[in-house]
């Protein structure tokens, strides 16, 4: 290396130092100790352990001992390999952490082959970012080092996984022909001799022998090593060698990781936690993500069922669909991190609102529940006849998350990587609940869910009124929008109205007119500077639409009517800065910036970084902000209040100085909510992640659908039937979707017991056209309210009976034909062909539905 290129990489390094704090190993974060500490420490031993003592068996399991059991669930231990196994008492059915006949697999071949005995498997980066993974068969078992603690009713698994072995980093890359004879061969014997000219080869023209890393593998890298210590070769000699032919090679200490899995009996089902204070990875050695239980009652090619996964409103995945052209599904519960994952192209992806998955065969089905760690799981799912003979569904999650910093001096570039400063602060926890033949079927896994929602309190009280006063119509009216203006030639900005306060009361008296009941009015864009407010630590109405006595007044005027008035408020996104300090306020980066969303460009379906983009507002601040927002929302005395992306959205911040991960992110958006209820407002969101539930009395842009990866094979309302009597729901405003089909739109609110939703606003269309707004583009009223009206006479007919009252099963009769059930008896047959059916003993017509059985 000449000096001046040398020079230009010291200005690198040194300026990422300045910036960024090192990204080199010696900045990285602190390893996961087995203690809580922030002190370096020692590599943790395995402990040493019990013996596992058998309380029962059974013939079905050979080699198995029974550890715990109670009135439902019977569990089951292999000591040599760790395997577990749950004997669901009802059904007879048994569930296996690792598939029965897996060495009988011909397709999986290799670390694959090793993975279907495996129960747990880390992803990890080096000093270079780069990523490589270990399995607790491969690494763990396989050696031995595994260790047994018994709990009251299970069992906890201690794996240990590498070795504090010497490894090919501790032998030179290069090495001078010189020291290579006068140093190693000289004092070697012949077999020491010759392993290490296998293992290296000269190079004439620089003088040098290198190291064949090819060559190094298995035994002969032994004998290689054996041949170093012989030799008396020492860390400071590799120091010595690396510095003199400019090898940036750095030893990073053994690569050893500890984990621990616990298996306990909780009544009816089984529940894995992987506790963080059994995690331990060294600090050279980052630990990226954690996958628990991957082949957990995998279904085999010979087999018949499905994989449930929480895409969008819920989709299943038929076993061996020979979809083996398709990436396996993979999506992170409740979207993505937008501190980590700004995504630059528009998608229809639905986001996973509910942390639960599932797999459902002949005879029975789980459901898994992710009850610790929700907030950096990732639920994965694929099929057989990839790398395996076997379909399976499984978590995972994230510990320590990785981004990358590009810098550049002149032609010089260099991209290093940047650690997430300290682990997730979380236990991994995934509770399996389990259901015999009779109800081996998503309708049974969504009753599941629900029923234990209701145990722990995940669900409001059940509207048992809701039906007296007819289904919801929900509407979003936006009041103002802050566009550019010139005067003589100078820009400023100014609030146009886009609907006022009297405008809003007006389009309320013509649906009333109409004979729409029980609607409930989101409105936006009225304070602050319209619908991309300022931070709402204060509120002024917008003068452009009325004022604060404009707001008292159309209030008057709801509550009188029978109107829900839910002003639309939005916290997590922060559009203006006046009053926001971004590099205090807003949620950092893993590179230390002040993380940003900016809008999509409907032209192009990529993000518009000419336009303003929001700000991410630290979740640390979300406590303070909530409070202000309340405070200063008092002497309205709206009634309720709607919050825009609560239950919409989860961010971290990555900030070293006050990092808080998403998990402590969701406890802080949580408590926001409970502030805001406990104020005794009704609370109406969008979205609808599991977390918000227990706090909401309606939901819009609830998912209505999946995001149709082409692995899945069936859309269903796994979401509805989970909500469905204790929420009041819809999709995304008819208006502003991308139904083309009034009557397709009108059928799914049957079959999915959902409200009509519109987003209007009393302005001509025009006035959105080429502003921040032009999402809006078909919101005027007038054009949509004879449609608005003849709809929600229809479907209130259709689901009025039914409001207030669970969902109980969902089923396809025929293709598409579907039918819904209430706990009353009532169902919704929906056809949405173009020809009359036969089905349930009814005739159907062409693109209608027949509603009966209702116990009114």
């Amino acid at each position: 290396m000449n000096l001046y290129v040398a020079k230009k990489m010291i200005a690198i390094l040194l300026v990422f130092g300045l910036l960024l704090g090192g990204c080199q190993p010696a900045s990285m974060p602190e390893p996961r100790m087995s203690a809580s500490s922030d002190e370096q420490a020692e590599v943790p031993a395995l402990p040493p352990g019990e013996k596992l003592a058998s309380s029962f068996n059974d013939t079905r399991l050979p080699g198995m001992i029974g550890l715990a059991q109670n009135e439902a669930l019977q569990l089951f231990i292999q000591e040599e390999t760790a395997e577990i196994a749950v004997i669901h008492k009802q059904s007879g059915q048994i569930w296996r952490s690792n598939p029965e006949e897996r060495k009988l697999d011909t397709l999986a071949a290799g670390i694959n082959k090793d993975l279907l005995s495996s129960q747990a498997k880390l992803s990890f980066y080096n000093s270079l970012g780069q990523s490589s993974s270990v399995n607790s068969y491969t690494d763990s078992v396989a050696h031995q080092q595994i260790s047994y603690e018994v709990l009251p009713n299970g069992v906890r698994v201690n794996y240990q996984f590498g070795s504090n072995e010497s490894s090919i980093e501790d032998l030179p890359v290069k090495i001078s022909k010189e020291r290579f004879e006068q140093k190693l061969l000289a004092a070697l014997d012949k077999a020491g001799q010759r392993a290490l000219k296998v293992g290296y080869a000269e190079d004439k023209d620089e003088g040098v022998y290198v190291r064949i890393d090819k060559a190094m593998q298995g035994l002969q890298l032994t004998r290689a090593l054996k041949a170093f210590e012989t030799a008396g070769y020492t860390p400071e000699d590799l120091e010595l060698d690396n510095v003199e032919h400019g090898i940036e090679q750095e030893k990073s200490g053994p690569r050893m990781f500890m984990l621990s899995i616990e298996y306990e009996l909780d009544d009816e089902t089984l529940v894995v936690r992987v506790p963080a204070s059994g995690i331990y990875f060294p600090e050279q050695y980052p630990i990226n993500s954690i996958s628990v239980l991957d082949y957990f009652g995998a279904g085999a090619a010979d087999e018949e069922g499905s994989l449930f996964v929480p895409d969008g409103s819920g989709a299943l995945i038929h076993f061996n669909n020979g979809k083996v052209q398709y990436p396996a599904y993979q999506q992170d519960v409740y979207g993505p991190d937008l501190t980590m994952k700004l995504r630059e192209v528009d998608s229809t992806e639905e986001k996973a609102r509910l942390p639960v998955f599932g797999l459902i065969r002949t005879g029975g089905a789980f459901l898994g529940v992710i009850e610790e760690g929700a907030a950096t799981a990732v639920v994965n799912a694929d099929i057989s006849g990839k790398l395996n003979s076997y379909n399976n569904v499984y978590p995972s999650f994230y510990v320590m998350n990785k981004s990358d910093v590009t810098l550049q001096a002149s032609d010089m570039v260099r991209t290093l990587p940047k650690f997430q400063k300290k682990p997730t602060a979380s236990d991994f926890v995934v509770r399996y609940a389990f259901a015999g033949a009779e109800d081996a079927s998503y309708s049974g896994l969504a009753s599941l869910y629900r029923d234990y929602l209701i145990r722990t309190d995940g669900l409001p009280a059940k509207q048992t009124a809701e039906g007296e006063k007819g289904i919801p119509f929900y509407l979003k009216l936006v009041g103002s929008m802050t566009t550019q203006k010139h005067l003589l030639g100078i820009p400023y900005e100014s609030n146009e109205a886009l609907t006022t306060f009297e405008e809003a009361q007006q389009i309320l008296s013509e649906l009333k007119e109409k004979h729409v009941s029980n609607i409930q009015v989101r409105y936006a864009g009225w304070f602050n500077g319209g619908l991309l407010h300022r931070l709402p630590d204060s509120i002024k109405v917008d003068g452009a639409v009325g004022g604060r006595k404009g707001m008292q007044a159309f209030s008057d005027y709801t509550r009188e009517a029978g109107i829900g008035f839910y002003p639309d408020v939005a916290v997590l996104n922060v559009h203006a800065k006046s009053g926001f300090k971004p590099s205090s306020e807003a949620s950092r980066t893993l590179t230390q910036e002040p993380a940003v969303l900016y809008p999509m460009d409907p032209a192009t379906q990529r993000r518009d970084r000419d336009r303003q983009p929001a700000y991410i507002l630290s979740p640390n601040l979300l406590g303070d902000v909530t409070e202000d927002m309340l405070k200063a929302l008092q002497p309205y005395e709206t009634g309720g209040l709607s919050m825009r992306d609560l239950a919409e959205q989860l961010n971290s911040d990555m900030n070293p100085k006050k990092l808080l991960d998403r998990t402590g992110a969701q406890v802080a958006v949580t408590e926001a909510l409970k502030q805001i209820t406990q104020q005794g407002m009704p609370l109406v969101a969008e979205g609808g992640n599991a977390y918000a539930l227990p706090y909401l009395t309606g939901l819009t842009d609830a998912p209505m659908s999946s995001s149709h990866f082409k692995l899945e094979d069936e859309e269903i309302p796994f979401f509805q039937l989970v909500v469905h009597g204790g929420i009041s729901y819809t999709g995304a405003a008819y208006n502003l979707s991308t139904y083309t089909d009034a009557r397709q739109y009108v059928l799914k609110l049957v079959e999915y017991g959902a409200s009509p939703y519109f987003t209007w606003f009393n302005a001509p269309n025009h006035v959105v056209k080429e502003t921040d707004y032009d999402d809006l583009y078909a919101a005027h009223y007038e054009q949509w309210m004879d449609l608005a009206a003849e709809m929600y006479e229809e479907v209130n007919q259709a689901n009025r009976p039914f409001a207030g009252l669970n969902m109980v099963a969902h089923e396809k009769l025929a293709e598409g034909v579907f039918q819904t059930t209430y706990e009353n008896g009532g169902f919704a047959l929906v056809n949405y062909n173009d020809f009359p059916v036969e089905a349930a003993g009814r005739t159907v017509e062409a693109k209608s539905y027949v509603t009966g059985g209702e116990q009114l």
